[in-house]
C-alpha cells in the first residue's frame, strides 16, 4: 500500500488504533459540552467543615493553585495562557508533591487527577486541606473522588474508559466555569461556545472519513513521519506548543521538544548553527494565527529562514475562529489527530504508554506513598 494511502483505509485504522483514541479526537465537542454541564451542576459551599480543628471557608480567592500531572496539568496551562491578561488574580500550576509556601486561606486550590490516583497530586490535596486552602476536585474516581466525597469537599465527577490525554475537555472546561462560580471572572460564554463550534469544523475536517489530500492532519503526519517534531507557539500558544509536544510523545511513541517566541530568539535561535548532520532529522512545526502580532510575525519568520536552511522541513499549523480559545483550541486538536495519526503511519497502536506504566508500577513496589497520603487523609478528618 502506498504511504499516502494507508491513513485512508479505515480497516487498517481500526486494527492498530486498537482503543480508537481517533474516536475520543472525533467526539470532542460532545465532551466539551459534557463537561461544562457537570461543572455547572457543581455546587459550591460558603464553607466545609472537614474535621473539628479544620473548617474550609470559600470565598472570592487571592490566587489560584492548579496542582496535577501530566495530561491532567495541561488543562491549567491552558486556562493560564488564555485568561492571561484578564484574569487579576495569579494562577499557577504546581507540579509537585507540595504547594508553594504562599498557599492558605486565601487560595482557590483546584486538584486535578484524571484517575484520582496520582500520588503527587493527592500529596499536595493532603497539604492544600492542612493549610484551610479553598480546595475543590476533578477526577474520575480513585482516592481523590473518595476523599473529596468523605470530606464534603466540592467536586467534578468526569468519565472515565479513556486515556486521561483524550479527556482535555473534562481536564479544562470546568476550570473556567468553576472560576466563574467563584466571581473570579465572568461573561465567557460567548468564547466557550465558539469553541465548541470550531472544534465540531476541525474534527469534521481531519476525520478518518477524510481523504489524506483534503485532511490537514493527515498530511501533517505523513510530513513528519520520518522527523523529529520541534514546536514552536507563542503567548496563548505556549501551552498548546507543550500539549502538541506530549501527544507526539504519548501518541506517537516520538521524541519532541518545544519552545516559545520571543524567548527563544534569545538562546534556541543559535542551536540552528550547528551543523546540518545534526539539525537534518528535525521538522520545525509552526503554530501560526492570521491575527499573529507584528513583532511576534517578524520574529516567527526570521526562524522560519534560519531553521530551512538546517531542518529536513518547516511546517505549519494554521489556527481557526474568531476569539483566542477556539484558536487554540482548533490547533491542540489539529495536533491531537496529526499524534495518533503520526503512530499509525509507523504501525503503532496510539493508546498504550508502556514505559509509564511500568514506571508507576516499580514506584508503587519500592514506596507506600499512597498508603502514606491513605493515613494523611484519616488523620485530616479525625
Amino acid at each position: 500500500m502506498q504511504v499516502d494511502m494507508i491513513l485512508d483505509a479505515l480497516k487498517n485504522l481500526a486494527r492498530i488504533d486498537k482503543s480508537d483514541l481517533l474516536g475520543f479526537c472525533m467526539k470532542i465537542p460532545e465532551s466539551c459540552r459534557d463537561a461544562i454541564r457537570r461543572t455547572e451542576e457543581t455546587e459550591i459551599p460558603k464553607e466545609v467543615k472537614v474535621s473539628k480543628q479544620i473548617t474550609i471557608k470559600y470565598g472570592k480567592p487571592r490566587n489560584i493553585i492548579v496542582t496535577g500531572m501530566g495530561g491532567s496539568a495541561i488543562g491549567g496551562e491552558i486556562l493560564q495562557d488564555w485568561l492571561r491578561d484578564r484574569l487579576t488574580v495569579p494562577v499557577e500550576i504546581c507540579r509537585d508533591y507540595v504547594l508553594p509556601a504562599y498557599a492558605d486561606r486565601s487560595t482557590l486550590v483546584i486538584a486535578v487527577s484524571f484517575s484520582g490516583e496520582t500520588e503527587e497530586t493527592l500529596s499536595a490535596f493532603v497539604d492544600a486541606i492542612g493549610r484551610r486552602c479553598m480546595v475543590i476536585t476533578i477526577s474520575s474516581g480513585g482516592r481523590l473522588l473518595s476523599a473529596s466525597k468523605g470530606m464534603k469537599l466540592p467536586h467534578v465527577v468526569i468519565p472515565n474508559g479513556r486515556p486521561p490525554r483524550a479527556a482535555i475537555p473534562h481536564l479544562f472546561f470546568p476550570l473556567p466555569i468553576l472560576l466563574e462560580k467563584m466571581d473570579v471572572i465572568a461573561g465567557l460564554d460567548r468564547e466557550l461556545n465558539e469553541t465548541i463550534q470550531v472544534v465540531e469544523s476541525v474534527s469534521k475536517e481531519n476525520s478518518p472519513l477524510i481523504a489524506t489530500r483534503e485532511n490537514p492532519s493527515k498530511t501533517l503526519a505523513l510530513e513528519l513521519r520520518e522527523s523529529i517534531p520541534v514546536v514552536y507557539g507563542f503567548r496563548q500558544f505556549r501551552a498548546i506548543a507543550h500539549r502538541l509536544k506530549t501527544q507526539f510523545n504519548e501518541n506517537s511513541k516520538q521524541f519532541s521538544t518545544y519552545n516559545v517566541f520571543p524567548e527563544l530568539n534569545h538562546n534556541e535561535i543559535v542551536a540552528w548553527e550547528s551543523p546540518e548532520i545534526a539539525t537534518k532529522g528535525f521538522a520545525v512545526v509552526l503554530i501560526r494565527d492570521p491575527d499573529e502580532p507584528l513583532e511576534i510575525k517578524h520574529r516567527i519568520e526570521i526562524i522560519k529562514r534560519f531553521a530551512a536552511q538546517r531542518a529536513q522541513k518547516v511546517l505549519e499549523i494554521p489556527a481557526n475562529g474568531k476569539q483566542r480559545l477556539a484558536k487554540m483550541f482548533s490547533v491542540m486538536l489539529k495536533g491531537d489527530f496529526a499524534s495518533v495519526y503520526l503512530a499509525i503511519l509507523r504501525g503503532l497502536d496510539p493508546t498504550p504508554v508502556k514505559t509509564i506504566d511500568e514506571t508507576k508500577a516499580e514506584l508503587s513496589r519500592k514506596s507506600d506513598m499512597l498508603q502514606k497520603l491513605d493515613r494523611e487523609i484519616l488523620k485530616l478528618t479525625n
